[in-house]
């Protein structure tokens, strides 16, 4: 009778860790399993050099969203970058997104600069004002061999 209650401490401690393992790596691989509350926008960019799946999105600094998808737009060639918004915020039509670094040679995230229009995006708007990403590179070649 010992042995089969040793059993079962030690089957629940296993069934324990094994749930605490699944929970850290679900929070840690930032994982919805449920879905999200957020809203979704997009942007056209002429350049996305370095931009991520899951970059931040900042609004003065705070941390409002997340990078959801990177794509091609076949017809004119311009970068299509789709955002996850919080709900709780709202952006104004005449935002504009950036695309920064963060520090000198850091990860780049997209910066949004509230408007003043009264009207406001929803699920599936698009943002229209947009400055692509700054190529660190290509302006220290041009400073270089261009003269």
């Amino acid at each position: 009778m010992k042995r089969f209650n040793a059993e079962i401490v030690v089957g629940l401690f296993m069934l324990i860790g094994f749930s605490c393992f699944a929970y850290l790596s679900l929070k840690l691989g930032d994982v919805d399993l449920f879905g999200s509350n957020s809203y979704h926008v997009e942007a056209r960019f002429g350049s996305v050099a370095g931009l991520k799946l899951g970059a931040n999105i900042q609004i003065a600094g705070v941390s409002v969203g997340k990078v959801s998808a990177i794509g091609l737009d076949p017809v004119s060639y311009d970068a299509l970058v789709q955002f996850e918004i919080d709900p709780d915020i709202e952006l104004q039509e005449d935002c504009i997104a950036s695309i920064r670094t963060a520090g000198m040679i850091g990860d780049r995230y997209i910066s949004i600069s509230p408007g003043g229009s009264p009207m406001l995006l929803e699920e599936g708007d698009e943002i229209f004002e947009t400055e692509s990403a700054i190529n660190l590179e290509e302006l220290i070649s041009k400073y270089i061999f261009d003269k």
